[in-house]
């Protein structure tokens, strides 16, 4: 084993895991909180760098720690300002970081996972396969270094990251460790000192994992919902066949009235033209979300090669959220950000060493549907 193998990575550490770390090394707990500001509010890697930290110290931590963020393999800038880092953790594969600006906001969203297992059916990143979950200083490096590129200190009022999503590559609830613990690093003033409402947990509904949430912290939670009915959930977001809508909705209920009346849950609803975007599913939505505390976010679809599926019409789009509007709910639809560089929901696929060889067979199956069309369309016009 390297020498650096055995080193800790303090990047991933909260306060009281830095705490525990300068204890278990004959140092005193209050260097935690100087190690973690020098980490997160001034971007220190190198441990010299610490100059209210004396050098023994220094010398200590140059043996036993490390400071590592995953490496950037590349930055692309979109016309509109969203920015997309492509980073590659350690198990080889790469994942992707999106920045949105938007006004006086800037959202960043993060990944949890190298892939994801749950095979959403319009969702690039599921056809991609899954490799690996990303340990925690992957998770909150992502946040380091778009933190970096801007030069910002957390502290000060004008940083560009106000809000963060975990809403990047992955299913943040099975990485349920490594998730809590980056998101506690987020919130913490010698973190990036960012709001509890200002950082959501987006889940495709694990339900376990949704109430041992709530347990833990009060982050603001999103749901991806994409359909109205069981049946139809059933096909986009294959887990709902093992906790269906009723199940789910039940425990996202819980863990929002937990966090007070003021809160109320995100639900992302992504529109694919004549699957789930007909005057009857709004219907059908109105009636599911009844009395339920929660604003809807629509998601035009944002195409990638041989999805199967296509984005709805402006008109399908203003009549889905019209009907929504008239039936008392608060709708918006997400404006498409950076779809000139791959950047937009539901476009993200990074680089997967795919270990279910789900890719493999996601485009075996596109290739062949591809080479039967010809034979279809001539078929047909005989």
């Amino acid at each position: 084993m390297t020498d650096t193998a055995v080193k800790a990575n303090l990047l991933g550490m909260t306060k009281p895991q830095l705490e525990e770390f300068f204890e278990s090394i004959g140092e005193k707990r209050f260097r935690a909180g100087q190690v973690m500001q020098w980490i997160h509010h001034f971007g220190a890697v190198d441990f010299d760098a610490m100059t209210n930290v004396g050098k023994a110290l220094r010398e200590k931590l140059k043996a036993v720690a490390e400071i590592r963020p995953p490496e950037i393999v590349s930055q692309d800038i979109s016309s509109d300002g969203t920015r997309k880092w492509v980073v590659r953790v350690a198990s080889g594969s790469c994942v992707e970081t999106v920045y949105i600006p938007q006004g006086g906001r800037g959202t960043l969203c993060v990944s949890s996972q190298a892939g994801c297992a749950l095979d959403c059916s319009f969702c690039s990143t599921g056809k991609q396969g899954f490799n690996s979950d990303l340990t925690s200083a992957e998770i909150i490096g992502q946040v380091w270094i778009a933190n970096q590129s801007f030069g910002t200190v957390p502290g000060k009022i004008d940083r560009a990251i106000t809000n963060v999503v975990m809403m990047g590559m992955g299913e943040p609830l099975l990485n349920f460790d490594n998730v809590v613990t980056a998101m506690s690093i987020m919130m913490e003033d010698l973190g990036y000192g960012i709001s509890k409402r200002k950082v959501t947990l987006s889940t495709s509904g694990v339900v376990p994992m949704i109430d041992k949430l709530a347990e833990v912290t009060d982050v603001s939670l999103a749901l991806s919902l994409h359909a109205p009915n069981d049946e139809l959930r059933n096909k986009l977001v294959p887990i709902n066949k093992k906790y269906p809508l009723e199940m789910l909705l039940d425990s996202c209920y819980r863990y929002i009235t937990r966090l007070g009346k003021e809160r109320v849950l995100t639900v992302e609803y992504t529109l694919l033209a004549n699957v789930n975007d007909q005057p009857e599913h709004a219907e059908q939505l109105i009636a599911l979300l009844k009395d339920f505390p929660c604003k809807i976010n629509l998601i035009p679809f944002n195409p990638f090669p041989h999805s199967g599926y296509e984005r709805p019409s402006n008109n399908a789009i203003r009549r889905f959220q019209d009907m929504l509007h008239k039936g008392g709910f608060n709708v918006t639809v997400r404006t498409t950000r950076g779809d000139d560089i791959d950047a937009a929901c539901g476009q993200l696929v990074g680089q997967v060493m795919d270990r279910t060889r789900r890719s493999e067979r996601y485009i075996a199956v596109r290739q062949l549907a591809t080479e039967a069309e010809p034979a279809t369309s001539a078929a047909n016009r005989n």
